[in-house]
């Protein structure tokens, strides 16, 4: 089954997905925002769709095949790309509801700005090594981008990992210098708190001991301002730490209350999701897979969290009660056809919609003519797992 009509967000008069209901009136503002914390404002509401979906009874027109980098689904935004590694919401155009969104390639370094049927434009190149599992890995915007338009990336340089923040028109400054680099362990991933703080969640380098010390900075979920000190209200006072042992993270959510914070991590031995407890190390997984799907992006919902997986085609949800604990097995979705293949960056919108990047290039993936993208999924209502 599909993921749903996002025709709402990409433009009035488009096709809506088959076999899934759309929204009545499909409204996301105001949590349809780039991070957690002190939001971008967009412009007003998102322009309604109202009418669209499947009439009981009929069937509609599959969507066409990509045609070259042309490609016709409407939940598309960015084609054509490196596999995606960072995915941020841009602008909404309230005229249209067409969606930018800005990207980030692991390998190239290169930081995009996409729209649907509009080339890819290249905002900045960042020179990263990636020569293992490092490169630029992660990005953020700032909690005030409708204003200043900065934008927070992290990447893996000749001597080390770094948070990087580029404006318009600027070169990238450094915020956080000296994040040890190894052989593996050098993913990196970013998000911000209610607070506006910018949580940095950081590989080990390929030294579990590192994870483990506290004045080292890798292997850890840090917290720091705008200008890389530690933020205030940190577990302890002058450090950057709010938790310890990671290996090498691929995402870091906040939910949109403000009042629930998970990572992912890549373990020898699963994949693994955590709930970040200030203070505390990260030692008991709230969720495992020894199958290594490749968990990698994560978006804290209000009755679940949402997994995207880099190793399988499509995304898992977690069903979950009020207090985090989790009601029932992972529901995979987006697993047949109909889905987008293999998803690694994801960023909640709202209750029900992420922002998603394919990284169907990576090796084992069948990528199509329009790989690799950004991609807007729907979470399919009533608690159903989306399987085909």
């Amino acid at each position: 089954m599909l993921i749903g009509s996002a025709v709402g967000l990409l433009a009035v008069g488009c096709a809506s997905f088959p076999e899934q209901p759309a929204p009545a009136g499909w409204s996301a503002a105001p949590q349809l925002t780039p991070q957690a914390g002190p939001r971008p404002e967009l412009p007003g509401e998102l322009p309604r769709n109202p009418g669209q979906g499947q009439q009981p009874g009929r069937q509609q027109a599959p969507v066409p095949p990509p045609q070259g980098c042309k490609d016709f689904h409407p939940a598309v935004v960015g084609t054509c790309l490196s596999p995606v590694s960072g995915v941020a919401l841009a602008d909404v155009n309230q005229s249209t509801g067409v969606v930018t969104a800005l990207a980030t390639e692991r390998s190239t370094g290169r930081l995009l700005r996409v729209t649907k049927d509009v080339d890819p434009v290249v905002v900045h190149t960042f020179e990263v090594d990636a020569s293992s599992d490092g490169g630029l890995t992660g990005l953020a915007l700032s909690p005030t981008y409708a204003e200043d338009q900065l934008i927070y990336v992290y990447a893996t340089t000749a001597t080390d990992n770094r948070v990087l923040r580029i404006a318009p028109g600027d070169v990238p400054k450094p915020v956080l210098t000296g994040i040890p680099k190894g052989p593996t362990g050098n993913r990196g991933v970013l998000a911000h708190d209610r607070t506006g703080a910018l949580l940095v969640a950081t590989g080990d380098a390929g030294n579990p001991a590192a994870a483990a010390d506290p004045n080292s900075l890798a292997g850890k979920v840090l917290r720091i301002d705008l200008s890389g000190q530690p933020a205030p209200g940190n577990p302890t006072q002058g450090s950057r730490v709010l938790a310890s042992g990671l290996h090498s993270p691929g995402g870091v959510c906040v939910a949109l209350d403000g009042t629930k914070t998970w990572v992912t991590d890549w373990t020898q031995s699963a994949d693994v999701l955590y709930r970040v407890e200030p203070g505390k190390a990260l030692a008991n997984p709230a969720w495992s897979w020894p199958d290594k799907p490749g968990v990698t992006g994560c978006s804290s919902l209000s009755d679940a969290v949402w997994l995207t997986t880099a190793k399988t085609p499509g995304a898992l949800t977690l069903p979950m009660n009020p207090d985090g604990s989790f009601t029932g097995k992972p529901e995979p979705m987006l697993t047949g056809e109909d889905g987008f293949g293999r998803l690694g960056p994801m960023l909640a919108l709202d209750d029900r919609t992420a922002l998603a990047g394919t990284v169907n290039k990576e090796p084992g993936g069948a990528p199509i003519s329009s790989d690799d993208r950004v991609v807007i999924i729907v979470r399919p209502q009533g608690g159903t797992s989306g399987r085909d």
